[in-house]
């Protein structure tokens, strides 16, 4: 998933869940999103989060 189209996703998501959204490299280098309340890798592989209720 090319960064674009990550962010696209994620900020997609976050607006319907209404839950924070991160952005993350994954082990083979491909990026990915997920609730952040789920994930459990690494903190330096996060690319960014997105809060749906930050301003």
């Amino acid at each position: 998933m090319s960064l674009h189209d990550a962010h696209a996703f994620a900020f997609s998501l976050a607006a319907s869940l209404m839950v924070a959204i991160v952005i993350f490299r994954a082990g083979d280098g491909t990026l990915s999103v997920m609730t952040a309340s789920e994930y459990d890798g690494d903190a330096n592989e996060i690319i960014r989060e997105i809060d749906p209720f930050s301003t």
